[in-house]
């Protein structure tokens, strides 16, 4: 009980930590050493991306990347304090240390070619070695910062493994290096700090950060929340069906949970409340919609975007390959939030408060028309690094045209303010987390590990799958998602690849797991920050959470099984599939909630107890992609689990027709 009541303090204190960081206005020299050092930095990725060659000089990558951690690392010290709560007056060692980062790194952009040139990441002078021990000190303290004692005490650990890696027992044994060589190979290499991590942040993750940003400061949020009221805000649990489309699109434009649950679970859970709903289904339903915005494209998040350069694949794949599990996750939360409604009479909001479709497409059509060339712009001609900055500057130029929301001076400042605090917190944790990945180049583990864990698995997948989401959930519990991710592409993702497993399903596999932990008690921090805003007990509501958005425990097995769940086959199987799957994902949302949408509830006691269990074994055969269970072939389960299905349907038929039901 004392752990568990730790863990919970320790939530509580990231929310509220999180709602004093959303209320923060800086102002004076804070305020202007933000804009300046994020307006230079999107100047130089719009230079680097598009190959401006301003002033006739184009950078090498790796002097780009130092430039853009020099600026954001500094921010980092501008925007977090080293103690208690958020706050926007910075403190003179604050100061001083955003100097010294902005020095450090200026060192190090000077110095790249020759560097370069000369293989200082093995090799480096003295006065390099010191350049890269007071660099790996700004990193660490920015990562605490930024991400926490948790992630600041691995990242700590791991940096310093390679020093101590050949006194390590097997598995973790490796080769040990002294701390001379092991800091400017972090500094230094392309392995490391500035690896995959950071190369995603400066060709992708900048661009889509400040597309979201100014989409949402434009009134992309407010026309979002409007088109969803108009399109099911009428039927019955309309405000938490509205919750799921306005919740999930801004969670897919900010890539936060935590910050997507403060800003649109202040309306809509209030409106669920309104409607009929309890207090914790209000707050798990905002929890679970806010989750799965993260996993949505065409945004997802900053994570989504690691997962592209770390297989080198273009990050249009990497979201469609993301779409069918994330429709099957909305689907799922939609038909429990049906069921849950039409079990309860619960109905929907009244027409006459409601938008109009029409109305609202012909006030919103700039948002359309944007996320339209957005997506074009990927799929048509696969300018992932650059169709977001097309899409902002078209934004911003017709928003100018519209006299309800158009953006004035001071507004468009705000805006680079909040993508200067979210891109200098993402940076602080990749630098951070890209020396993890360090130390296992460093160690030359990575290889022997993955053999290793495939042996401890006894050469099982299913057991392998089993450690590996038991792992991811683990350490989503103590680390951002990226972190988590980034941490498991080194260690797990090689031996889940080694078993036989589609690579790109293995990352993603890797990514929803460790998403659960926003709605998994015991830390649960997306359905704690809902319930404190719903007043309702924050284990209850994790609990609710679990079963709401039950889905996203066994989206990730089905689809690691059979990559057609993510895109990858031929068209029919891929249909078939997800066919097959959405059915039994209605099968399984019936038997959580005891109510079969379009057919009936099913019946209390004991012998409705039966019938959900049998529900959600139907739901499970019909849903899995895979065959081989019992011996049985993909489709002979399939076909097992609508016969199996049939009789708890026909009860729930059959009671819909007596007197008592309840209306759907």
């Amino acid at each position: 009980m004392a752990a568990q009541a730790e863990t919970k303090d320790r939530a509580t204190a990231a929310i509220e930590a999180e709602k004093a960081a959303e209320r923060l206005t800086y102002t004076g020299p804070a305020r202007w050493m933000i804009i300046v050092c994020t307006l230079a930095a999107i100047g130089l990725a719009v230079n680097q991306l598009f190959n401006l060659r301003l002033g006739g000089y184009s950078f090498l990558e790796g002097t780009y990347l130092y430039l853009l951690a020099g600026l954001f690392l500094s921010l980092t010290f501008i925007t977090f304090r080293a103690w208690g709560p958020p706050s926007p007056v910075v403190p003179i060692h604050d100061w001083a240390l955003a100097v010294i980062a902005l020095g450090v790194a200026g060192f190090f952009t000077a110095t790249a070619g020759q560097s370069l040139d000369s293989g200082w990441e093995y090799a480096p002078p003295d006065y390099a070695i010191w350049m890269s021990v007071l660099f790996y000190v700004l990193i660490l303290e920015g990562t605490r910062r930024a991400g926490g004692m948790v992630l600041f005490g691995i990242v700590l650990v791991f940096s310093l493994y390679p020093t101590f890696a050949g006194h390590v027992p097997d598995p973790l044994n490796g080769f040990t290096q002294p701390f001379r060589d092991v800091i400017p190979y972090f500094m230094i290499s392309s392995e490391a700090s500035f690896g995959i991590p950071m190369k995603a942040f400066g060709n992708l993750v900048i661009g889509f950060i400040l597309f979201g940003a100014v989409l949402q400061f434009t009134g992309g949020g407010k026309f979002f929340n409007n088109l969803a009221l108009s399109l099911v805000g009428g039927y019955r649990g309309g405000a938490a069906k509205v919750s799921i489309f306005a919740s999930g699109f801004m969670g897919s434009m900010s890539g936060s949970v935590i910050s997507n649950v403060l800003t649109t679970g202040a309306v809509s859970i209030p409106a669920m409340k309104k409607s009929g709903f309890s207090p914790r289904y209000a707050a798990a339903t905002e929890a679970c919609a806010s989750t799965g915005g993260v996993l949505m494209p065409p945004i997802m998040g900053a994570t989504a975007f690691v997962i592209a350069s770390w297989l080198s694949r273009p990050y249009v794949e990497i979201m469609l390959a993301a779409a069918i599990p994330s429709i099957l996750y909305f689907f799922g939360l939609f038909m429990q939030i049906d069921a849950y409604s039409a079990r309860r009479g619960l109905t929907g909001m009244a027409r006459a408060d409601l938008p109009r479709v029409g109305e609202t497409l012909r006030s919103g059509w700039l948002y359309v028309a944007v996320f339209a060339l957005l997506i074009f712009l990927m799929v048509a001609y696969r300018w992932e690094t650059t169709a977001p900055f097309y899409a902002v500057v078209l934004l911003l130029v017709v928003n100018q045209f519209n006299r309800g929301d158009r953006m004035s001076w001071e507004g468009f400042l705000n805006v680079i303010v909040s993508v200067g605090r979210t891109l200098s917190e993402l940076v602080a944790v990749l630098l951070g987390i890209g020396m993890i990945v360090g130390a296992f180049q460093a160690t030359g583990l990575t290889g022997p590990l993955a053999n290793e864990l495939v042996h401890m698995a006894g050469n099982s997948i299913p057991m392998l799958l089993l450690m590996g989401a038991l792992t991811a959930f683990i350490f989503g519990m103590g680390m951002t998602v990226t972190a988590c991710y980034i941490f498991l592409a080194v260690v797990l993702a090689p031996a889940l690849v080694q078993a036989g497993l589609n690579e790109l399903a293995v990352h993603l596999f890797i990514l929803y797991w460790g998403m659960v932990s926003f709605i998994t008690p015991p830390v649960a921090l997306g359905a704690f920050a809902a319930a404190s805003m719903a007043g309702a007990g924050a284990m209850r509501t994790g609990i609710e959470a679990m079963k709401l958005g039950g889905t996203i425990y066994i989206i990730p097995f089905f689809f690691v099984l059979n990559p057609a769940l993510i895109g990858q086959g031929p068209a029919l199987e891929v249909a078939v599939v997800l066919a097959c799957a959405l059915l039994g994902v209605w099968f399984i949302s019936a038997a959580l909630q005891g109510y079969a949408s379009f057919v009936g509830p099913l019946p209390e006691g004991i012998f409705g107890l039966g019938s959900r269990a049998l529900l959600l074994l139907a739901g499970l055969m019909v849903a899995s992609p895979a065959g081989g269970v019992a011996g049985l072939s993909h489709t002979v389960l399939t076909l097992a689990g609508f016969v199996v299905a049939l009789l708890p349907m026909g009860v729930a038929w059959r009671q819909a027709r007596l007197p008592s039901a309840a209306s759907p």
